[in-house]
């Protein structure tokens, strides 16, 4: 049986972005279309869709984007718009806007961005919601105000320059590193918000620093965009899943390129701000004292907000259960004590090991629980046992007599049903720790 549509598709006709409807398809990014914007409005009433591709020929798709998004409130809805006419639009009017259909690996990757940078921005609501509620506000951390900071890595080429002064021209703070050594040394001194990388005769060196930044927890999400030399082939499938958030072909304007890199970078400045908010909880009084984690009152209060909030935006939403293993190294560590001390630093791995969007808490000294928004219970079940998987790599110090133990977990997941409530479903999750 096939998947609910993801995508909604809204275009005249299929002749501009027939093939990458195709393509998400075929990547399991379901698409359903829309050949007006009446239309549009009335399928986003049928389906919880996550984002819009907009086909900018369209009559008066430039003001059908508020009136998409009004129709979904307070669901956010990402928009991609492809077109001649929509890379002239304002910045802001859409999250991006692109003059050609991009391959649909890149579509896939973006789409993939923006649904999750949407649900976080969601959860940073309900968040500063139970916070209020509280009596502890939630800080707002805004984004970085100074100039946007790009890395141009690569030797000195005319088109490589130009893009560079497109870049300053658009006000961004360009640094240029001529080699890949040169490259990491700026990477690891100081904050970037985006890296664009020089495609030259040979594509080994942008390639290496691109698998490095993937390496590389702090660099992680910072986008790395590809600008080919030439239009030699080349395996854009692999490239993306290399983990280029984009690559900008020879024949595209240099304006085009820097507007898309610029939209990368705001997109991954915002996104920082987001964690910072959400990570600002920590901080409070409410947070279990040893793991920055929330104490099981404030989840029951935080989880019963985001139910609500997951039913008002038909979004689905899955909780986890991660309960410590009672296996022969664990109660030797137990009785000396020695799990008592590693537990703070499990629950510090389960806080770094979530997504932006999820809410970690500490139910017992070793029981801990995920909320999960907008995730279905079998990607719950992936999300929650990387974690365990994760931690379960990692050796505790057991004392000097004895050799380090790891950390096992037993695992439950339910995903909330359309009239259950928190508490049960995180019984539920509870009781269905071991199953499968």
């Amino acid at each position: 049986m096939a998947s609910d549509p993801r995508i909604l598709v809204v275009a005249p006709d299929d002749g501009l972005v027939g093939p990458l409807c195709q393509g998400l398809d075929a990547l399991g990014w379901r698409t359903v279309t829309a050949r007006s914007l009446v239309g549009a409005v009335q399928v986003l009433i049928d389906w919880p869709l996550e984002a819009v591709i907009l086909d900018s020929r369209l009559a008066e798709a430039k003001a059908g984007v508020e009136a998409m998004r009004q129709t979904v409130s307070p669901r956010r809805l990402p928009v991609l718009a492809i077109g001649s006419e929509a890379a002239s639009w304002e910045a802001g009017r859409v999250e991006i806007a692109m003059s050609a259909p991009p391959h649909a690996a890149q579509a896939a990757l973006r789409l993939e961005h923006l649904v999750r940078a949407a649900i976080a921005e969601e959860e940073v609501s309900l968040r500063e919601a139970t916070f209020a509620a509280r009596g502890e506000p939630l800080p707002a951390a805004e984004p970085d105000p100074s100039p946007l900071r790009v890395l141009a890595a690569g030797k000195p080429d005319r088109r490589f320059l130009a893009l560079s002064n497109s870049l300053t021209a658009l006000g961004c703070d360009v640094i240029a590193a001529p080699t890949p050594y040169t490259a990491f040394d700026y990477l690891h001194e100081r904050p970037f918000d985006a890296a664009v990388l020089w495609g030259g005769e040979d594509h080994a060196p942008a390639l290496s620093i691109a698998s490095g930044m993937k390496r590389n927890t702090r660099l992680y999400h910072v986008p790395a965009v590809l600008y080919l030399r030439g239009s030699a082939e080349i395996n854009l499938a692999e490239l993306y899943n290399r983990g280029f958030a984009d690559v900008a072909a020879a024949d595209t304007p240099e304006e085009e390129t820097a507007g898309r890199i610029v939209a990368l970078a705001r997109a991954h400045r915002r996104h920082v701000a987001i964690r910072r908010t959400l990570e600002g909880a920590r901080a409070s009084g409410l947070t279990d004292p040893a793991t920055g984690l929330f104490t099981p009152e404030l989840f029951a209060a935080h989880l019963a907000r985001v139910v609500d909030g997951a039913r008002l935006r038909r979004r689905p939403l899955s909780v986890a259960v991660l309960r410590i293993a009672a296996t022969e190294a664990i109660a030797a560590a137990r009785e000396g004590g020695w799990l008592d001390r590693a537990l703070p630093q499990v629950g510090a791995m389960v806080s770094r090991l979530i997504r932006t969007e999820d809410t970690a808490a500490r139910l017992a000294p070793d029981v801990f629980a995920l909320a999960l928004p907008a995730t279905r219970g079998p990607a719950a079940r992936i999300a929650a046992d990387r974690i365990a998987a994760v931690i379960g790599c990692t050796a505790f110090d057991a004392g000097p007599e004895h050799p380090p133990f790891v950390v096992e977990f037993e695992v439950g997941v339910s995903e909330i049903g359309p009239e259950e409530s928190p508490a049960a479903a995180l019984e539920r999750a509870r009781a269905g720790i071991g199953r499968r």
